[in-house]
């Protein structure tokens, strides 16, 4: 169905190196086939129970197998990170010399740091010889898939697997929407991403996988733009690149000012020019009192509450002209 319905984006299919899951993914009507089998000892004996001349040879034949069909073809060596590294180099020229367009390093249980990823992807660049895409398949085990996922782009790989807020097993995999602003905006490589879509991707999947989003998740997290420290939110309202990496809007995000006990008077002055009220100095003053009296009571200042400090406070000055005042959504409270 996927296959039939996608027509914006390459479809490929997961694949053993069996004929059977192949000609599934054939009836299927898929153009690209991802196929994998394990290189690493471990897998070898206990899962596997095969030599590695039998992997070698089954790696081979499939990818010839495939190719045969008009398949593009994407080669992943299961648990690569694991793997010896003569042997692993060694499958990787042979199904590169089969047919394969693509290899994979796969971190199959993230236990990859980056400079060990940075190595191990100019090792497998500058060994395996052929016309091929260099890419890497990294989980978040130990919570570096984004950082080698990104490392690996430094030391020449062409692409990375990533999935939209790094769902996957166990820990997960790389994080699409951190991997991808790394790349563009820390790394300064283009890409094809449509990146105001971002943040409202993460929201849908989050809604349909019922996964929520931590709030101090980066780029998509409710906090990645998030302001209430007082020298913090004077920076960002003089400069916002004082303390944003990026401008929010890429991502289809809003920045936010935070009134809480950290505030400091350049957050409710905000707060009130937002609202139409001059901020005098005695009303930021009062506003700024009563959040921080709160805020170190433990107490978590509501939409309300806010609402009611500024009403009570600016209503004494201005004779209750701005009874229906209405907190802009930019400003959030805590």
């Amino acid at each position: 169905m996927i296959s039939k319905e996608v027509r914006s984006s390459e479809v490929i299919a997961l694949a053993r190196t069996t004929k059977d899951d192949i000609d599934r993914v054939i009836d299927a009507d898929c153009k690209a086939i991802h196929l994998f089998i394990a290189t690493s000892d471990i897998h070898m004996k206990y899962k596997l129970r095969m030599s590695r001349e039998e992997v070698v040879e089954k790696a081979v034949d499939a990818i010839e197998y495939a190719k045969s069909h008009g398949l593009t073809i994407e080669f992943s060596a299961e648990d690569s990170t694991r793997s010896d590294l003569v042997f692993l180099t060694r499958v990787f020229q042979e199904v590169v010399n089969a047919g394969a367009d693509r290899v994979d390093i796969a971190d199959t249980v993230g236990v990859m740091i980056p400079t060990r990823m940075y190595g191990l992807v100019k090792h497998i660049r500058d060994n395996v010889r052929g016309n091929y895409i260099l890419s890497v398949h990294c989980h978040n085990d130990f919570g570096m898939a984004v950082a080698n996922s990104v490392t690996a782009i430094e030391a020449g790989a062409d692409q990375v697997h990533v999935t939209v807020l790094g769902v996957g097993e166990r820990a997960g995999n790389a994080a699409l929407e951190e991997v991808v602003t790394s790349i563009a905006f820390v790394l300064g490589l283009k890409t094809n991403i449509r990146f105001e879509h971002i943040l409202s991707t993460a929201i849908l999947v989050s809604e349909l996988f019922r996964i929520p989003i931590n709030p101090n998740k980066p780029i998509v997290g409710i906090n990645a733009f998030s302001h209430e420290s007082g020298i913090h939110v004077h920076g960002v309202l003089t400069n916002p690149l004082t303390y944003e990496p990026i401008d929010p809007s890429v991502v289809g995000a809003k920045r936010r000012i935070v009134l809480g006990k950290h505030s400091g008077k350049h957050a409710v002055m905000y707060v009130l020019k937002q609202l139409g009220v001059e901020p005098s100095d005695d009303i930021v003053s009062k506003v700024l009192a009563r959040v921080k009296e709160l805020g170190d009571q433990g107490l978590n200042i509501g939409y309300d509450e806010l609402v009611r400090i500024i009403k009570s406070i600016v209503s004494s000055e201005y004779d209750c002209k701005h009874k229906d005042l209405k907190i802009p959504p930019e400003i959030s409270v805590r």
